[in-house]
């Protein structure tokens, strides 16, 4: 056995959340999960710990005791990096028998205890020889009668048992031809741990109702259910799809996150981004400790203020019309309308605005101001894929109250022998605001790959090979009519 001092430890954590989808109650139960529950935590980490270990020269057992219990021990290494050439793991060992009453109880099998069960008013002890605990306990008496305990106060027993364990430990077979201090490292796997990204937005309206600015925050939080703390430790964060070799359990979606963050060169330094491989490695500028079954949550940028937005309302008045094929040639599909216009906040992700780092993947919520009581309100939220700088990011919010659509076909004609289908749509917008709002319609065609607009009451701009977009004002407290003919071919 050799004693061990902790010099550093270093935690890097891979996440494989789904944006905004883990559920918060995975980390409120975490003392009732059981080890398969914690295992399922969509996430892993790469622990590595440098020590000071006593060896002896030649042959002797190292064991460690403070690690993860969801330890994957193939993947274990020890090494000593005083005399890296001279030393040699032999054999390595995960002993994770944890002492607990059952497993206690089935080493005390065909061993002498004694069991304390409430009698009347008093206690009654049973001493005998232990049969099963297979559905209670079955005892041998000194005279050879067997007695069936259903339930018992107390148990009395020997000395603990060999091989059970109180702490999951890791314990290896060094051959050494140095004694004495060597400076080692242990690595290893864990599940049980996982980290994402969360956003929170506040949105100021400007004069215009359509345009505001944002107050953009980040955080990232960090689940820890692997059975270890990882005390003043020194933390990074892998992004990106990091293949992993199949597992016969069933698979959990991987998060694409690329994450960038300002360094502070000071103890309250933040995160550090740099390109690793295809991937990108996020470095936390301090040290700090992630205690077991706790979320912990560590700024990932610096609050950027008034970051310009605007308001935007989109209407698609077929939205089921995305999931069709081309080939659509039945008249009754199109006449289904929806009512609801979306509404949306989009900002720019650039250094003009405030911003310019690259965003990971991961939930963004929004607030307002109610300027009455100097409340903060949620007005919604979104999930976003990640967005490198430069680009825009456009968060959904809901539904507009005032603000509502209709669209029709008034008219469908089809030549099959010819190989046409001439449709007409018609699109009210309603606005019962008593300011002008700008909403774009958002116009699926879904028929054939060849289209053509004919006679469009006003103008329009193509989006992509089956989709168009109307930019309108729709003065206040009034309605306004886009109508249209698509001609398709095939």
């Amino acid at each position: 056995m050799s004693s061990s001092t902790r010099a550093e430890t270093a935690v890097t954590i891979y996440s494989r959340a789904t944006p905004g989808a883990v559920d918060p109650e995975l980390y409120r139960q975490s003392e009732r999960m059981n080890a398969r529950s914690r295992m399922a935590i969509p996430g892993y980490a790469i622990v590595r710990d440098d020590r000071t270990i006593s060896l002896q020269r030649g042959r002797g057992e190292v064991q460690l005791t403070d690690v993860a219990a969801l330890i994957d021990p193939t993947t274990v290494k020890f090494e000593s990096l005083t005399d890296p050439a001279g030393t040699r793991v032999i054999e390595q060992d995960f002993r994770f028998d944890l002492v607990g009453s059952d497993k206690l109880l089935d080493r005390y099998v065909d061993q002498t205890i004694t069991v304390e069960q409430l009698a009347g008013d008093g206690v009654r002890a049973v001493t005998g020889t232990l049969l099963s605990v297979d559905g209670g306990m079955v005892l041998q008496m000194p005279d050879g009668s067997v007695e069936l305990l259903r339930s018992w106060e107390h148990v009395r027993l020997g000395s603990l048992p060999g091989g059970l364990m109180t702490r999951p430990t890791l314990v290896w077979d060094v051959m050494a031809s140095r004694g004495g201090d060597h400076k080692t490292r242990v690595s290893y796997e864990t599940q049980g741990m996982t980290w994402w990204a969360d956003y929170n937005l506040v949105w100021k309206p400007g004069k215009n109702a359509n345009t505001g600015t944002l107050a953009v925050g980040s955080w990232v939080s960090i689940l820890n259910q692997t059975g270890a703390a990882f005390e003043d430790a020194k933390l990074k964060l892998i992004a990106g799809d990091v293949q992993r070799a199949p597992k016969n359990q069933p698979r959990i979606m991987m998060e694409r996150a690329n994450v960038r963050a300002m360094a502070m060169a000071d103890d309250a330094a933040g995160f550090e981004e740099k390109s690793f491989f295809e991937f990108h490695l996020y470095t936390l500028g301090r040290k700090t400790s992630v205690a077991n079954n706790a979320t912990k949550q560590i700024e990932l940028f610096a609050q950027a203020d008034a970051v310009p937005a605007k308001k935007l309302l989109v209407y698609n008045g077929f939205p089921s019309a995305s999931n069709v094929g081309y080939g659509m040639t039945d008249r009754n599909f199109g006449q289904q309308s929806n009512a609801k216009v979306d509404v949306y906040l989009s900002f720019a992700n650039d250094k003009k605005s405030g911003l310019g780092i690259p965003l990971p993947a991961g939930r963004i919520r929004v607030s307002q101001l109610d300027v009455a009581d100097d409340s903060l309100e949620f007005i919604g939220e979104d999930v976003i894929s990640h967005t490198p700088r430069n680009e825009d990011v456009r968060i959904r919010l809901g539904s507009s109250f005032d603000v509502l659509g209709q669209r029709k076909q008034t008219d469908y004609e089809i030549d099959t022998r010819a190989r046409w289908i001439e449709e007409s749509i018609e699109i009210t917008l309603t606005n019962r605001k008593d300011v002008v709002q700008k909403v774009t319609i958002a116009e699926p065609l879904y028929r054939y790959a060849n289209w053509e607009i004919i006679n469009p009451s006003q103008t329009f701009k193509k989006i992509d090979s089956r989709t168009i977009h109307f930019d309108v004002s729709v003065p206040a407290d009034s309605k306004k009519t886009v109508r249209f003919n698509v001609r398709y071919t095939w």
